[in-house]
């Protein structure tokens, strides 16, 4: 076989593969909301339904008439679809969904269709038929469903590339929300679980988006203990308190004990350990375990033999076109069988009042009998034309119903045919009308059956970093350069796993890490500590160029973990780094001829605030910082002194305001010889005015200057 003969073979093989994955084992079908399996157990019950319960090991038997995958899928499908209420009586062990025990075996369990699914699902001359598997029997292509299966049951599969989660919602609301198609009214429709619990549906976006489900959680009265009542879908009591279990052996939530005590409803008490607060807790299980669980909504469904994405009112329109050809089809079969009913019975009528029967004495063949009749039965047919099948139903009367026939009760029940036939012909020209009707009927005989058991809110968001335990202990080795939960260093901080490791070094550079036993940082460190995104970190660099010095006020809020980042442009060297507030930034320059100032001293919450990446502001303006340090805010210049305006001195870049002014300028400090000092007072007191004459025009651009 060639290469390209083999490639075409497993091409053709996975396509077939694939589509029989999606149409017949995965995806269910938009006209009726089931799965090929589902479908053929209801169509097995309807056959084996005689009023009484039949053994789930027979109807799995009978199923496997046409389902060729084994008991085991067909059991397990049926005891799930028992369990959502609406179509299968159950007696005996199905199991429990709040526990998650499985159910009992199946010769010791049964089931029987229930009344809801004979009048919304069942109708043997509405459903169209195909060969089974094997050509021994037929099977439906789909049942005549009249309310949108899919959203009331739920639905979820994975085939190939593709899946489908359609969540479950209540009955009444279904029902109303066809009400309300039909009429041309809007409506929305929301999950509802039968677990109970609450639902955040604010993202829903009409089935293709998500929910948050949480449990019922009280908190018992006088004592330090919470109850779960109710526990989201999906989860069972068993696989919850696990998740809670886990989440305390990790440090997430500080329980002492769990007691379980449920059986026909949800009861697990939670008691909670020395210096542990309901509240506190009751927001760390929704973030920490799956006392809320998020569910995507991705309704994909077959069309026309087709997959088809589609949405919650989608498919609520969808029903609701199908349930009009539904009833519109049943109206006009019950006009044809009322017609049919009525024409017999004027042919009988006219037999045997006008004794038609007793011409049938003389007649010696059967050719002489059947003229016989029609030339009886001909005066009085008018309109009517009589059959040959029609003539054998008149021959095959017995006499017992000729002696007893009465004629007035006989006329009575045509009447309420012909009654019947006008009500149907009224109904069929109001279509609309006649539907929402036997709606409205439905919704009030099922409706208590099945009322809403989960209630919608608006859920506050958790912030999981926020309510986790800090019960980690962090070291850093400045020596070694280590930094984690394992490392014995100098410093040491509280953390929780949720935290993340911030280093700052020498070079100008950062990095973010995952909270972990052991990190090695390979460079000199400045700064290691926690990372949070409220801490305002000061730093000064300086260019390599001109050899400028600029500063920055900066927050580190969004990162890529263990990626290297830059706080200073290449080549550059930071010369002070501080998340210290409340500080001034005290600078001395460069000796430079001519110039009257050595130091400048600027406020650092003036600095207006930028992203780690930006170049800051420019110290000094054209002139050279030598030196540089942190003064605390009391050592700064007085306050007559801040007061005058600033003025860049080449304008810096363009956009940039001015940072408030530096203390005065210092004139060049004299000469410390005692004996000098006494001998120029007199001229320093009469240079003193002087200076004060040329403050007003003095360039203060030579202090500092913002780009």
């Amino acid at each position: 076989m060639t290469d390209a003969a083999l490639k075409n073979l497993f091409q053709d093989n996975f396509l077939e593969y694939a589509s029989y994955v999606i149409k017949d084992r995965a995806i269910p079908d938009e006209a009726d909301g089931l799965k090929p399996v589902q479908r053929r157990i209801l169509w097995s019950l309807r056959e084996m339904d005689d009023g009484r319960f039949n053994k789930v090991a027979n109807v799995i038997g009978h199923c496997m008439r046409y389902h060729p995958h084994g008991d085991q899928s067909i059991g397990d499908a049926l005891v799930s679809l028992a369990n959502r209420g609406y179509f299968i009586e159950t007696q005996g062990n199905f199991g429990n969904q709040l526990t998650g025990d499985e159910a009992s075996a199946p010769r010791y369990i049964e089931c029987r269709l229930t009344e809801l699914a004979r009048e919304v699902l069942l109708d043997d001359r509405l459903t169209e038929f195909i060969e089974s598997y094997d050509g021994r029997n037929r099977e439906p292509v789909s049942l005549p469903a009249r309310l949108p299966v899919a959203l009331l049951l739920g639905a979820e599969g994975i085939a190939v590339g593709m899946s489908t989660r359609i969540l479950p919602h209540n009955f009444g609301e279904v029902v109303q929300a066809m009400i309300s198609c039909i009429r041309g009214q809007d409506f929305s429709l929301y999950p509802d679980f039968p677990h109970g619990g609450s639902i955040d549906a604010s993202a829903y976006a009409d089935g293709t988006g998500r929910i948050r489900n949480r449990a019922t959680i009280e908190r018992k009265k006088g004592l330090k203990k919470l109850v779960i009542r109710e526990i989201p879908w999906g989860t069972t009591a068993d696989s919850l308190i696990a998740s809670i279990e886990a989440a305390a052996r990790k440090g997430r939530v500080r329980i002492s004990s769990i007691d379980d005590f449920t059986a026909g409803s949800v009861e697990i008490e939670l008691s909670l350990a020395r210096g542990a607060e309901p509240e506190e807790t009751v927001a760390q299980l929704f973030a920490h375990t799956d006392c809320e669980v998020t569910w995507t909504s991705n309704g994909l469904v077959i069309c026309g033999g087709r997959p088809l994405e589609t949405s919650v009112s989608d498919l609520v329109h969808r029903s609701a076109d199908r349930l009009l050809d539904i009833m519109r089809r049943q109206l006009e079969l019950e006009l044809a069988d009322l017609g049919a009913r009525l024409r017999w019975m004027t042919l009988e009528q006219i037999f045997i009042e006008n004794r038609v029967y007793s011409g049938l004495e003389k007649a010696a063949s059967e050719e002489a009998v059947a003229s016989a009749v029609r030339t009886g039965m001909a005066p009085h047919l008018g309109d009517l034309e009589l059959r040959d099948d029609d003539l054998e139903k008149l021959l095959a009367i017995r006499i017992r119903r000729i002696s007893r026939f009465d004629i007035e009760a006989h006329r009575t029940e045509m009447g309420t045919i012909r009654a019947a036939m006008d009500e149907s012909s009224r109904n069929l020209s109001d279509l609309a009308a006649f539907t929402v009707r036997w709606l409205q009927a439905l919704a009030k005989k099922y409706g208590k059956r099945f009322p809403r058991r989960t209630r919608i809110e608006a859920f506050d968001d958790i912030d999981v970093k926020g309510v986790s335990l800090r019960n980690l202990k962090v070291g850093f080795d400045q020596k070694g350069g280590f930094a984690g939960t394992q490392v014995k260093g100098d410093v040491t901080f509280d953390a929780s796993e949720y935290d993340r490791i911030l280093a700052i070094f020498e070079d100008g550079t950062y990095k973010l890490l995952p909270m972990g036993d052991k990190h090695f940082l390979g460079k000199e460190t400045v700064f290691c500590g926690i990372q949070d995104k409220d801490r305002l970190f000061t730093a000064v660099y300086r260019e390599p160029e001109h050899r400028f010095c600029y500063c920055k006020r900066f927050r580190i809020e969004s990162f890529i973990l263990e990626k290297e980042y830059s706080l200073v442009p290449p080549g550059a060297e930071l010369l002070l780094l501080s998340d210290r507030q409340g500080i001034s930034l005290e600078f001395f320059f460069e000796k430079r001829r001519g110039a009257r100032t050595r130091k400048g001293c600027v406020p650092a919450a003036g600095i207006a605030e930028r992203s780690p990446s930006a170049r800051g502001v420019r110290l000094g303006g054209t002139r050279i910082i030598s030196s540089i340090r942190i003064v605390e805010q009391a050592a700064e210049a007085e306050p007559a002194a801040r007061e005058a305006p600033a003025a860049p001195e080449d304008g810096g870049a363009a956009g940039g305001d001015a940072l408030p002014a530096p203390g005065p300028p210092m004139p060049d400090a004299p000469s410390q010889d005692v004996d000098e000092i006494l001998r120029n007072a007199e001229a320093l007191r009469s240079k003193a005015s002087d200076l004060l004459r040329e403050a007003s025009g003095l360039d203060q651009g030579d202090l500092f200057e913002q780009p």
